[in-house]
């Protein structure tokens, strides 16, 4: 039996940590993610939308590339079981109703991430949860004193102190990197709240556009920073590079807001949207690999993995892409050519979106391999 699941999160408003929204079971009250059938004529993202809108009353932004599958033993009425494949689609819930068809059938609860993980029971399921967001490693006490060391050798060589005092202050890149991240989330919820249409449009665009401001505000101290400072925690290049391409995803992010206020467009495909959503995932790891910077030898193995869900998050943007445009220009070519045209713009941005998130991927990984 296959079926799907929707995992949903949000980040806390006064910390900014992640948290898991788990329901209890119908049947024996243990601690599950909505999941089901899969629904005839769905996506398997788009029905993990609807399983959790129907069993705990949230709706989001599903990501359409599942982060993993676990099974379970799945009673029947008649006492026997069958094993169920689950697939397990992100969800970033951007709001909770007052009303849903099983309402009052079970209780819901928001976990940390290490909360939610231990409070399932499939080992699978453990595991997806638990790796959707890890925290940076602890560097552990023999790390911490080995610096310790380091630290005291250097005051006790009054060159080395000499010249430490003569070096400007190394510059706050890894906060910078973390506060652009930031901007990447926030401009990414709005896109695909925007791709949804509705009378809140021209919230969401003036929203992307007020994260890409403020990411320019970002990259500019960060350039500045750059030339003034002479000891950096990477090199120069390393430090524009990865700048300077989560940059060109924001930009992209604006770009395709204006296009879209521009030509004044007010409904989109199942692509467009489906792109939109896999930018919010991309987003959502960039967030998580920038405190890792801070510890390249402990989190290398983290980032690799995150590096690698981008790089495969933009194949399969390509896809959307390749589909999306068939379905336009079959369309146009039957009704109004226009409607190419612009369409074809919006998917263009929305692909240099992740684009520039692959871009991110390579400048991760290049550090990795410099300075791990």
């Amino acid at each position: 039996m296959r079926q799907i699941a929707a995992l949903p999160y949000t980040s806390d408003p006064i910390d900014g940590s992640m948290q898991i929204l788990l329901i209890t079971s119908r049947d024996t009250g243990r601690w599950v993610i909505p999941k089901g059938n899969r629904i005839k004529g769905l996506a398997g993202h788009r029905a993990a939308e609807v399983e959790a809108f129907e069993e705990a009353g949230i709706h989001g932004i599903a990501c359409p590339a599942p982060i993993g599958r676990y099974s379970y033993d799945k009673r029947k009425r008649s006492g026997k079981s069958r094993e169920a494949s689950v697939e397990v689609f992100p969800l970033a819930v951007t709001g909770h109703l007052t009303q849903w068809p099983e309402k009052g059938q079970r209780e819901l609860r928001w976990f940390t991430v290490a909360e939610a993980a231990k409070a399932v029971d499939e080992p699978d399921l453990q595991s997806i949860i638990a790796a959707f967001r890890e925290p940076p490693a602890d560097p552990g006490w023999f790390f911490r004193l080995l610096l310790a060391i380091r630290e005291k050798q250097s005051e006790r060589t009054g060159m080395l102190r000499w010249f430490h005092a003569l070096m400007p202050k190394q510059g706050r890149f890894f906060e910078q990197f973390e506060d652009h991240a930031a901007t990447l989330v926030a401009g990414a919820d709005a896109l695909a709240k925007l791709l949804k249409g509705g009378p809140d449009m021209d919230a969401h665009i003036k929203e992307i556009s007020d994260r890409e401001h403020e990411a320019d505000d970002i990259i500019r101290d960060v350039l500045q920073d750059v030339r003034r400072i002479f000891v950096t925690p990477f090199d120069r290049s390393a430090i524009t590079g990865l700048i300077g391409v989560m940059d060109d995803a924001i930009d992209q992010m604006n770009q395709t807001a204006k296009a879209i206020a521009l030509y004044e467009v007010k409904d989109f495909a199942p692509q467009m949207q489906d792109m939109s959503a896999l930018i919010v995932e991309c987003a959502r790891i960039t967030a998580e690999a920038m405190p890792l910077l801070r510890s390249l030898n402990i989190n290398s193995a983290r980032l690799h993995d995150l590096t690698e869900r981008l790089v495969k998050l933009e194949g399969h943007a390509d896809i959307l892409h390749e589909a999306g445009l068939k379905a336009l220009y079959q369309q146009a070519r039957a009704c109004n050519p226009m409607d190419f045209i612009v369409g074809n713009e919006i998917y263009s941005h929305l692909e240099k979106v992740t684009d520039r998130f692959e871009d991110v991927a390579n400048e991760i990984s290049g550090l990795v391999i410099d300075h791990a």
